[in-house]
């Protein structure tokens, strides 16, 4: 499984983002209140919006990772997570000449 969204045939699919979770503008223009948003972060469905390149805090001590919007220590995307990546893929890049 990978742990970067969009990458590969399995990804995490319930990221604890909100602008991924909730549904767009487009599809669900009324306005989404506080209250109204805990039912979306609550539900098993996939998240509506995917935030492709986000890398997630991964599975646990167990290897376990259950893709569950609410654990936010594993399925949460954040700087402190993909920021040693892109450091490291921006090497890889201007050290082949792709930058």
């Amino acid at each position: 499984m990978s742990y970067m969204v969009g990458y590969g045939p399995k990804f995490p699919r319930r990221i604890h983002h909100r602008g991924s979770s909730l549904p767009c503008v487009a599809s669900h223009p009324a306005k989404i209140q506080c209250h109204q948003g805990f039912s979306i972060m609550h539900s098993q469905s996939p998240n509506p919006n995917f935030l492709v390149g986000a890398v997630v805090g991964g599975p646990d001590k167990h290897d376990r990772f259950p893709d569950v919007r609410s654990d936010y220590e594993q399925s949460e995307p954040a700087t402190y997570i993909n920021a040693p990546l892109v450091g490291a893929l921006a090497y890889f890049a201007h050290s082949y000449a792709q930058l």
